[in-house]
């Protein structure tokens, strides 16, 4: 059986990043278990350790030093390829899909739309919501050409502009303690169970959880892979979550509360794309996103 691109790849992870904690953690978003068992894999495939490892270290082997250029090349062939028919698909059926986990709202859509429409004529806007698990916003599968994604995404491969900056606040379910308030500090938060974002999701759940605010973790009552479910378990009292200011509006619902939170760091939202798709529609899309946005607010 060949070796699948895939292996390539997180083989290449690993080669990089000397590290199998940090190449599964940072880079490939699977667990360190399932990297060294793909590897494992790897090495059976062609007959020799690819790798020398102790309870401390990571090096490349000869084996391993000599199958890393390859690997590069015959990865980055593969995304020039999927480019190449991502590019011919979409001039075809003249479709841009844009990804994204929340409600984009803001009126950004409709505005970029026209915008779209006067600068690319023909080409239409498909949607598709993707769940937290992925944290590029159906970006690293090939899913989505661009999405409008909430920062942090992974720097690996992606790149991206801020499309607006807003405040966190907070959903309480209707009738909770702190509901009185005008604004709640974040330390009023501190103790409170989290409805968080899935392991998947990484640096984003820990933003989300505002982890860089806090001197111990975040208790976490449940776990949820959409908006809707986010809201869902706050409603059924299970816990609070962060949001951003434009949300609180999108998702309004009679048995919650919205507050802004004291203490915390602005959230953003991004339009994102793959680092090397230059494509004229993902350019467009991208400048449109923030010169909307931009117009929005010179005029608001």
């Amino acid at each position: 059986m060949d070796a699948h691109l895939r292996d390539l790849r997180y083989f290449v992870a690993v080669a990089e990043e000397l590290s199998f904690t940090r190449a599964a953690a940072d880079r490939l978003f699977i667990s360190q278990p399932a990297l060294s068992k793909q590897i494992r894999r790897l090495e059976l495939e062609f007959h020799t350790p690819l790798f020398v490892r102790d309870r401390r270290t990571v090096a490349l082997t000869p084996a391993g030093s000599a199958l890393l250029p390859h690997a590069r090349r015959l990865i980055e062939e593969w995304k020039q390829a999927r480019r190449a028919v991502a590019e011919a698909a979409s001039a075809q059926e003249a479709v841009l899909t844009v990804g994204f986990q929340t409600s984009i709202g803001r009126g950004l859509i409709p505005a970029v739309t026209a915008t779209m429409g006067r600068l690319l004529p023909g080409r239409r806007l498909r949607f598709r919501q993707v769940s937290w698990t992925d944290p590029t916003a159906g970006l690293a599968n090939g899913d989505v050409d661009v999405a409008v994604a909430w920062l942090p995404v992974p720097d690996d491969g992606f790149s991206w502009k801020v499309i607006t900056r807003e405040d966190r606040w907070v959903a309480l379910p209707a009738g909770h303690r702190l509901a009185a308030l005008d604004v709640v500090p974040f330390a009023e938060l501190a103790d409170e169970p989290f409805i968080a974002l899935p392991p998947e999701a990484r640096a984003l759940r820990d933003f989300w959880l505002a982890d860089d605010h806090r001197d111990v973790p975040a208790r976490v009552a449940a776990v949820a892979e959409t908006a809707d479910e986010t809201f869902e378990a706050v409603a059924s009292g299970l816990g609070v979550v962060l949001l951003a200011a434009g949300n609180a509006e999108i998702y309004r619902r009679d048995d919650l509360v919205y507050r802004p939170v004291s203490g915390l760091s602005p959230s953003e939202l991004a339009v994102a794309w793959r680092t090397g798709d230059d494509r004229e529609a993902v350019r467009v899309f991208a400048e449109a996103c923030c010169l909307c946005t931009d117009a929005a607010t010179a005029t608001g």
